[in-house]
């Protein structure tokens, strides 16, 4: 397995990869989670994807099997305008070194084994992506909206979220925004064995020995 960063500057290069993902989306979020999402042939999309964001992608065997949407939390962010609702007081105290991530899936019907906690490879690789990239382009801070499910799986990894305001309902979902540290310390917690990106500079310095 192995992850990497789409930029605005490569989504034309990896506009197969995206359509994948996009795709990804729909099962998870359409399909699997029933959410209130719009889906089309293409896949699942909305205006954030509008907005030029990168896109953390695990990959295995050529296919994506998780992604992640980043955008500067200096906005416009979903968390800010489409779910202000879970912010206490309704604002989102952004800063240039805070960065959102939405949009968060993994096919999980993959063979590639359980990590730390039972939590599946793909979603350790993927914590360990966002967090490599976001300290990488100078951010310390991820803020993101979720569910409570979601939540307790980020403690399990040992990267726990602090709520940014009181669980809401929406939709068929009870959801919560939350901050997560992007540092070395947090990256070492969730990074699971043989870990590898293509952002990191060196993949070889990157991976780690499944010894």
């Amino acid at each position: 397995m192995r992850l990497i960063a789409v930029t605005p500057d490569l989504h034309e290069q990896h506009s197969g990869l995206l359509k994948e993902m996009h795709c990804l989306r729909a099962n998870v979020f359409g399909s699997r989670l029933g959410w209130e999402v719009t889906t089309t042939d293409d896949g699942e999309r909305d205006e954030y994807d509008d907005l030029r964001p990168t896109y953390i992608l695990a990959t295995k065997s050529g296919r994506v099997c998780g992604s992640a949407r980043l955008l500067p939390a200096t906005g416009p962010t979903m968390l800010q305008d489409t779910f202000p609702q879970l912010l206490e007081r309704g604002g989102l105290k952004a800063h240039d070194r805070m960065i959102e991530s939405s949009r968060f899936c993994v096919d999980t019907s993959l063979e590639g084994g359980r990590g730390g906690g039972h939590l599946h490879l793909v979603t350790l690789s993927m914590f360990a992506g966002i967090i490599e990239w976001s300290m990488a382009n100078g951010y310390n801070e991820i803020v993101t909206a979720t569910d409570l499910r979601f939540e307790r799986i980020l403690k399990r990894a040992g990267w726990p979220m602090t709520r940014l305001g009181d669980p809401a309902a929406i939709g068929n979902t009870l959801a919560v925004a939350g901050s997560l540290p992007a540092d070395a310390a947090s990256f070492e917690r969730v990074r699971p064995a043989g870990y590898r990106s293509s952002f990191s500079g060196n993949d070889a310095a990157s991976a780690r020995s499944a010894a």
